[in-house]
């Protein structure tokens, strides 16, 4: 074979394949609309030999719109010439009807002035196919308009079935969070008030936060961000949520190996590049401390009574999922009566900040050095008083500084001690 016998083949292969990859149009119905009788046959042969074979045929504006109300076409082919009702008259009809708004509609038409052509797309024209017709322009316009009629139907049912399972992840995420009923029985056991402020992004990211009741009053407590967004983000953090309870009983009572043992399980759990960020910690009121141990999350806060400065726990762990064999130490924050102690997402700390901070670690996380958090900490702190509400006023500051679709998933977790009798 030839050189240009070659490249032959591979050109009609090549159109093949673009052909193949197409979206399917031969199932689309088509409406022809014309009120003579010899250019519905005309127009229904040319495209019956193109292989569309749902098409209907209408003899005016009134028999185009009742059929249309009947069952809509994916494109319409419209005479503009007709009695009674022209086709400019019936556009502007299916144009004020939202159902319509994108039903391709090709205008069929002997005018050939600018100001004809204008006054066509004016009143809610697709496209034009010039008469006399010429087969070759009426079957490209014709399918090139039912790809993207094809194309833009599939994209609003993916969008819908996205939205739908969104939906659901979001009905799931508010099952997993602690009950009234559980914060209610850890005030009365650990006398502390634990209250969440969540915002959710769009496509909703992976944050997830809850709690474990353990003995003699503890509890432990934990925050994780998976990484990435949408329904598998979601989903994942369903799954560390499950592994995180059932290590519950064995090691919630000791941090540092509860993550270590959590880490090992997520890294056969989660796909390639999937991680998350994960503190967790023991609540004593008992002894008056949080024990806990961080995997590339936040610094956890205690807000000291009395307006003291702040205390900054440490997180320098690696996120738990990407190699078996971390380990992550164990750190402890003092939590006497009247203290405040605050988790929260990275997302938080960035919203609540006038600019990123970076602690100089390559970790991902801000570092020691945040000016502006401090500050809005401390205004809300100051503001409240000891016997206010501080979180109220931090929640206040972090939902005007974001709006009502954030773009990621900012979660704060706030416990708060009892004064001393």
């Amino acid at each position: 074979m030839t050189g240009a016998a070659v490249a032959g083949s591979n050109a009609v292969e090549q159109e093949d394949r673009a052909l193949e990859d197409r979206p399917a149009t031969a199932d689309c119905h088509i409406l022809v609309v014309d009120d003579t009788d010899f250019n519905r046959t005309l127009i229904g042969a040319l495209l019956t030999e193109a292989g569309f074979h749902d098409i209907a045929y209408a003899k005016d504006g009134f028999d185009a719109l009742s059929q249309i109300a009947a069952r809509t076409p994916d494109l319409v082919i419209l005479d503009i010439m007709m009695p009674g009702m022209d086709g400019f008259e019936v556009c502007r009809r299916l144009r004020a009807d939202h159902a319509y708004a994108d039903l391709p509609v090709l205008v069929q038409t002997a005018l050939s002035s600018s100001d004809d052509r204008n006054k066509a797309f004016a009143a809610g024209t697709t496209d034009l196919i010039s008469k006399p017709l010429d087969r070759a322009e009426l079957l490209a316009r014709v399918r090139i308009h039912l790809e993207n009629r094809v194309l833009i139907r599939d994209l609003q049912c993916y969008r819908a079935r996205v939205e739908g399972e969104l939906a659901m992840a979001r009905s799931m995420h508010d099952h997993l969070l602690p009950s009234p009923a559980l914060r209610a029985a850890l005030k009365g056991s650990a006398g502390v008030d634990l209250r969440s402020h969540i915002l959710l992004s769009s496509d909703m990211g992976g944050d997830l936060w809850g709690v474990l009741p353990l003995d003699a009053g503890r509890f432990g407590v934990f925050l994780l961000d998976m990484a990435g967004r949408g329904v598998s983000a979601a989903l994942n953090a369903f799954r560390m949520h499950t592994l995180i309870h059932e290590l519950a009983p064995t090691l919630g009572d000791r941090p540092d190996a509860f993550l270590a043992e959590l880490n090992d399980r997520a890294v056969s759990l989660l796909e390639l590049g999937e991680h998350a960020t994960v503190i967790y910690g023991v609540v004593d009121s008992t002894a008056g401390r949080f024990t806990y141990a961080a995997a590339a999350a936040t610094h956890p806060l205690v807000i000291p009574p009395g307006g003291a400065a702040l205390l900054f726990g440490n997180a320098t762990g690696l996120p738990v999922g990407i190699t078996a064999g971390n380990r992550y130490d164990a750190c402890t924050l003092p939590f006497p009566p009247g203290a405040r102690l605050a988790l929260y997402s990275n997302a938080v700390l960035d919203a609540l900040s006038d600019e990123p901070v970076d602690d100089g670690n390559n970790d991902g996380n801000d570092g020691d050095d945040r000016p502006a958090f401090d500050r809005k900490v401390m205004a809300a702190v100051s503001v409240a008083g000891d016997d206010g509400d501080a979180f109220a006023t931090l929640t206040a500051a972090l939902a005007a500084a974001l709006g009502e679709t954030p773009p990621d998933d900012h979660t704060l977790v706030w416990i708060e001690r009892g004064a001393a009798a």
